[in-house]
């Protein structure tokens, strides 16, 4: 199937992927250079670095680290990346609006330590001091070590051919996800039919769900329908709307607690 033939509006696909592009996802013929089958992409990055993205109900002060990067910072990962090898403002907006319905899952590491640590962090003062505008006070973090690889699936049964030949070309420029200095190494890419339990799967009550031997939940955040590169941006001061612009999903993550101590905790996958 020719490329131009597949280069749709991301927002004309409301209706689901059609049985052509279905099957051609099934065969081994390259999407975006990618050998099939599958209409899994998957992405293999190594964390080089500790790793901290607090869940999106903690405060700036008290915060419980995840073990994985949200669906939601993988797009914005791979939007910045889009920015800094000049792809145009307008080609921006039109690349976040297609990760909209392209749905993400993630396999953790093979391990993951927390620490659990209160460090003293400098903050700004309430008094109003101009003399001593910062203060010293106490706030609890939490960084991760990494053990292992990360993958991270798109589903291109939801994108178009141009919005997945994007994600290819920037997947080699994502270097960091979740908080500054949270970096990754790209290593390759590679197609799979199906994920398997190895990969996080959003809760739904229209289908039964099975635990993991080792696992747990969270709420894990993902653009919502109507999100625009305009609200999401670090630089406007459009408040992004829930279940709108941003929405969060409940997700079995198969990776479970093993072991704690004295400020750590300790996670492995079954």
């Amino acid at each position: 199937m020719a490329r131009t033939e597949r280069k749709k509006d991301q927002d004309s696909l409301a209706s689901g992927p059609d049985a052509e592009w279905l099957e051609f996802l099934n065969n081994e013929a390259p999407v975006a250079g990618v050998l099939g089958p599958g209409r899994w992409l998957v992405i293999e990055y190594r964390p080089t670095s500790l790793f901290s993205l607090k869940t999106s109900q903690a405060t700036s002060s008290v915060g419980v680290s995840l073990v994985i990067p949200t669906p939601y910072t993988i797009k914005m990962a791979f939007v910045d990346a889009a920015f800094r090898t000049g792809v145009s403002d307008d080609d921006c907006e039109r690349f976040l609006r297609s990760l909209v319905r392209m749905d993400v899952r993630i396999a953790p590491t093979n391990a993951a330590v927390v620490t659990n640590t209160f460090v003293r962090v400098r903050q700004e003062s309430r008094d109003g001091d101009p003399l001593r505008p910062y203060g010293s006070n106490i706030a609890y973090r939490e960084l991760v070590y990494l053990d292992g690889i990360w993958l991270w699936a798109f589903d291109l049964a939801g994108c178009d051919d141009l919005a997945a030949s994007r994600v290819v070309r920037l997947a080699p420029h994502v270097n960091y996800v979740g908080k500054r200095g949270s970096f990754v190494q790209f290593v390759k890419s590679f197609r799979l039919v199906d994920l398997g339990t190895r990969f996080t799967l959003p809760l739904r009550s229209d289908s039964p769900h099975a635990l993991p031997a080792r696992a747990h939940v969270r709420q894990l955040d993902d653009f919502g329908p109507e999100a625009d590169l305009q609200t999401l941006s670090s630089f406007t001061n459009l408040k992004p709307k829930r279940d709108k612009h941003r929405k969060f999903v409940e997700t079995i993550i198969p990776v479970g607690l093993v072991n704690t101590g004295p400020g750590f905790s300790e996670y492995r996958t079954p």
